[in-house]
């Protein structure tokens, strides 16, 4: 998995978009095709880095668990 920092701007614009529409009232918001495409190309990066470490996560907290399990069995001789 990649660890080089991901480049967020197209998000941080978006939303600074968001509240400037907000800010003055407006009902719709518009972006170009070449923004949308960057909006979108960034949030699958980051959905997918997230989804990722989430995996890798759960895989690693498996493990430990598996490896932190005890089973204790006793066994006695019963009786007729």
């Amino acid at each position: 998995m990649s660890t080089e920092p991901i480049n967020t701007s197209p998000i941080e614009q978006f939303l600074q978009q968001v509240k400037q529409a907000e800010a003055s009232r407006s009902k719709d918001l518009r972006m170009d095709i070449n923004s949308a495409k960057n909006l979108a190309t960034t949030l699958g990066i980051v959905m997918t880095r997230l989804n990722g470490g989430m995996e890798k996560y759960i895989a690693e907290h498996m493990k430990k668990q598996e490896s932190d399990q005890v089973i204790e069995i006793s066994m006695d001789q019963g009786e007729w």
